[in-house]
């Protein structure tokens, strides 16, 4: 395991978070399984599986300059607090319904629209937080250590729910997803940060998101950064949303409820393994080959991946293809994430972060709902493979055609707050380069 790749675990608050998040993150993802799986093969819909991923992650377009707003304003650890408590009667309420016989598709999707709210709001706070934790050299690692508990418990999480359901039933996966929360509220209780810095007073909620907005597109890195991951979430993010469907395929003719999980499951914790791979060693091959050169590699080697997995011919095969499909993506995600921490001004990095995730939440429900039902009419390897070829034709007229997107990716020491008017400058030269 590569040195680089453990040097933010040496800071106690961020291991603190490390670790609590990892717990939490396993029983989210058993939740995942959980509800995918049993709206998938209840309806024997792709589109349905979209619908679910939408739920969860299209309140992230909405609510994240929301989010941003009030992460650049209130306590970020209280809030922390009282969002993982909300969360944790979600998924008590999701289990009561579903031991009660009341939790049909529509209801178990819009109670995954709820978490998806709630998660939307958290994102910028959590993220406002992580340069925090750590020296401004590990921030890199930082990020890459974040995707890995974040796909660790992407491995754990999903045989977990498989062993579960298999030996109990739904009812058991959400209760202990809602027991899960309870690590991250002690962590937050018990780690210190750094005094923020002072919000202006009498700006409104939506001022702050404009003036968030404006510094986003000054900043050449903050701006590329999101473009790009917007074209990501178009083309090739779907594919989260449709595993279910994959495994739905891959069950043969007359798959059961639990047969479409257990697929499932398997598929997810591949993806995890590979994104576990690949998120710890990102910081070594970004030292010894440049992060921008290797962002560059991953943004046109996942589609590859990808069209290898949706026409693997068997579930085997198809592990081993989302596997290497996560080790590249992870680095995709981790690369452009580091981009806007490095690069946007502290004053305005809640915001700035929460417009990346906007990018990704709302464009990828978008995705998910246009590739589910074109999935269900053309075939899903089609589609999916269609997605990836878009994505990289993408890059390639941009080197052609803007340049300066690309090298807007590499490093600027930022040591201080960057004046707005000077990265609205910078971007007017590099625009015309």
């Amino acid at each position: 395991m590569p040195l680089a790749a453990l040097r933010p675990l040496r800071h106690r608050n961020f291991a603190l978070v490390f670790y609590s998040g990892l717990i939490s993150n396993i029983g989210s993802w058993m939740q995942t399984i959980a509800v995918g799986s049993l709206v998938t093969a209840r309806t024997g819909k792709a589109s349905w599986a979209a619908f679910v991923a939408v739920a969860a992650f299209l309140p992230i377009g909405i609510l994240s300059p929301i989010g941003g707003a009030l992460a650049d304003r209130l306590d970020r650890r209280r809030f922390m607090i009282a969002s993982n408590c909300v969360d944790a009667v979600q998924s008590l309420v999701l289990a009561g319904l579903y031991m009660t016989h009341h939790a049909s598709s529509l209801t178990v999707t819009l109670l995954t629209l709820v978490e998806g709210c709630i998660t939307a709001l958290r994102i910028p706070f959590y993220q406002a937080m992580i340069p925090d934790l750590v020296e401004r050299d590990d921030l890199l690692a930082a990020a890459s250590l974040g995707s890995t508990q974040y796909n660790a418990g992407r491995i754990v999480g999903p045989a977990f729910a498989g062993i579960v359901i298999a030996v109990w039933d739904f009812t058991a996966v959400f209760v202990i997803d809602a027991i899960s929360f309870l690590a991250v509220i002690f962590a937050m209780v018990v780690i210190k940060l750094p005094p923020q810095p002072k919000a202006p007073e009498g700006e409104t909620t939506w001022q702050r998101i404009r003036a968030g907005g404006r510094a986003a597109w000054a900043e050449p890195g903050c701006r590329a950064a999101i473009t790009l991951i917007s074209l990501t979430a178009l083309f090739v993010s779907p594919f989260i949303a449709l595993i279910p469907a994959r495994a739905l395929q891959l069950g043969g003719d007359h798959p059961t409820k639990k047969l479409v999980a257990g697929i499932t499951a398997a598929l997810t914790t591949a993806q995890g393994v590979g994104a576990v791979v690949g998120a710890l060693l990102l910081a070594s091959l970004a030292l010894r080959f440049g992060r921008r050169r290797l962002l560059v590699f991953d943004l046109v080697a996942t589609p590859v991946a990808l069209s290898l997995y949706a026409y693997a011919p068997n579930r085997t095969t198809a592990v081993i293809a989302l596997a290497l499909m996560g080790s590249l993506y992870i680095g995709l995600l981790s690369g452009l994430n580091t981009v806007v921490q490095l690069r946007a001004p502290i004053e305005y990095r809640g915001r700035i972060l929460s417009l990346y995730f906007v990018a990704l939440g709302t464009v990828y429900p978008i995705g998910g709902l246009i590739q589910g039902p074109l999935a269900d009419r053309f075939g899903l390897a089609r589609v999916t493979t269609t997605g990836g070829a878009l994505l990289v034709l993408s890059i390639a007229l941009i080197a052609a055609f803007r340049p300066h997107i690309l090298r807007a990716l590499d490093d600027r020491p930022v040591e201080h707050p960057v004046p707005l008017e000077a990265s609205a400058a910078e971007a007017r030269t590099e625009r015309t380069t």
